[in-house]
């Protein structure tokens, strides 16, 4: 094993590595609840998008773990999976089925644009203040989900300035789009679970002030245990027949190839007026994952030390498959047709993963466990849901606080550095998106760099994605 995932080498054991890959999957294991909560709206089966999230997740884990060697962990999309719901479905009006498709295209123009090395010139392309910053980037990122999961925000709307998106408002059931106009507040600590979650931080943040090892986990079960006490987590509302195992293989049968189905494949490209739009949205798929992934891997890998400097130059001079974050990113690309093939939106890397970098991972080992824990949750999934948001979130800000050492290197009083890094990290955050975050900072790398005359720095990569990313956000506005 040691030999295998080179555990000496990166400088950990495998008690380090099976903590982290513990920890990575707690701290992402909600998207077992929300992934078929959402893709549901559209009337694929419940019980089968939960099995097709596991084993998109569980395959493309395992990739990036064997193949690559790097702790980091695979499942469908937040965001990606929202906007194959409320966009592509309810606002386009394509079904479920043609936007399983669409997802599977994207999936195959990622691994083309991995084994073609783009992926590999974009990343080289990238202005190394904006890696500095999509790494500090990460860190809000991740510290905001943890804020929001802890309960500790409340947001106003004011009747006028919010939409309801989908069925279901007479039950509560609606999503609902707010205005800007939405102002956020800090809650009243007057709710179980927002007092437990404040607690979990305390405890969480002492554990890693005092170098415990497997702090990260420990705050989690701790803080669990505590949630089970205050009535957070009701233990007698176990359900071990709704997420029957059997009935979920039964329902996988209705989304296992759906994408190439006549319902699919075979009715997307039929009306030649709509094929610019489908063309389009399948842009908007292959940006938001690629750009995703891009900035999981700068922002943590680099700091951490899973990507080395021998590493990345091996990645700038090698051919083929010669580091391993071009291994990493063919497992990411692979990851999304596979899941789409199954029944599930958007397959990506997750920024969550951080957890498990945060608590020691360094290897695939930490991926191989993960892996192995969502295989197990299909069967221990009433268990699983014990695990409160509440005890969750304080690894991911403390987390997140960890990360944002990556801001000293960028100079801050210089303006024409510190503009593009502001949109490629803060923005990031407020926009609840890595992709649009670097968007926004490639974009005003290229202006800054334009209004000083140095238009040469600029390169021809960063014009070219600049393009796409202005085209994604008309095409957005306009549908």
């Amino acid at each position: 094993m040691d030999k295998f995932f080179k555990l000496k080498e990166s400088g950990t054991t495998v008690s380090r590595e099976i903590m982290a890959g513990l920890t990575t999957f707690f701290a992402m294991s909600y998207i077992l609840f929300v992934n078929p909560d959402m893709l549901s709206k559209t009337g694929m089966p419940y019980q089968a998008v939960f099995l097709a999230t596991i084993i998109a997740s569980v395959i493309g884990t395992l990739i990036m773990g064997l193949f690559a060697n790097v702790p980091y962990a695979q499942a469908p999309g937040m965001g990606l999976n929202a906007f194959f719901t409320f966009t592509v479905v309810f606002g386009l009006g394509y079904s479920w089925q043609e936007a399983l498709a669409m997802v599977f295209i994207c999936g195959i123009i990622n691994i083309l644009i991995t084994v073609t090395k783009i992926r590999k010139m974009i990343i080289k392309a990238i202005p190394e203040s904006i890696q500095h910053a999509i790494g500090g980037g990460i860190g809000v990122f991740i510290a905001y989900i943890g804020i929001k999961n802890a309960g500790l925000l409340k947001f106003t709307l004011d009747p006028g300035t919010y939409t309801v998106v989908g069925k279901g408002a007479d039950k509560g059931k609606a999503t609902i789009e707010g205005a800007a106009s939405a102002v956020p507040a800090l809650v009243n600590f007057n709710q179980p679970a927002v007092l437990v979650a404040l607690i979990g931080i305390a405890i969480t943040a002492i554990l890693v002030v005092k170098n415990v090892k497997g702090a990260i986990l420990i705050s989690i079960v701790a803080t669990t245990v505590l949630a089970i006490f205050a009535g957070v987590v009701d233990l007698s509302a176990i359900d071990f027949k709704a997420n029957s195992l059997g009935s979920a293989f039964n329902e996988l049968g209705d989304t296992f190839g759906a994408a190439f189905s006549h319902k699919g494949m075979g009715t997307l490209f039929s009306d030649s007026a709509k094929i610019p739009q489908v063309l389009m949205t399948i842009l908007a798929f292959s940006l938001s994952d690629t750009f995703d992934t891009i900035g999981t891997f700068i922002g943590t890998g680099r700091r951490s030390g899973i990507f080395s400097e021998e590493d990345e130059a091996s990645l700038e001079n090698g051919s083929g498959f010669s580091s391993k974050m071009d291994k990493a990113l063919f497992a990411d690309a692979t990851a999304t047709s596979i899941g789409a093939i199954f029944g599930t939106s958007n397959t990506t890397t997750y920024v969550e993963s951080a957890a498990g970098i945060g608590a020691g991972g360094r290897t695939g080992l930490t991926s191989v466990v993960t892996a192995i824990c969502f295989i197990l949750s299909s069967v221990l999934l009433p268990f699983i849901s014990i695990v409160p948001s509440a005890a969750t979130a304080p690894v991911l800000i403390i987390v997140g606080v960890m990360m944002l050492g990556s801001f000293k290197d960028i100079n801050w009083t210089d303006l024409e550095e510190a503009i593009p890094a502001f949109f490629a990290s803060i923005f990031m955050g407020l926009a609840y998106s890595i992709s649009y975050g670097i968007a926004a900072g490639f974009i005003f790398f290229a202006i800054t760099k334009v209004v000083t005359g140095k238009a040469k720095e600029v390169s021809p990569i960063i014009w070219v994605v600049n393009f796409l990313f202005i085209i994604n956000f008309i095409i957005l506005a306009i549908i």
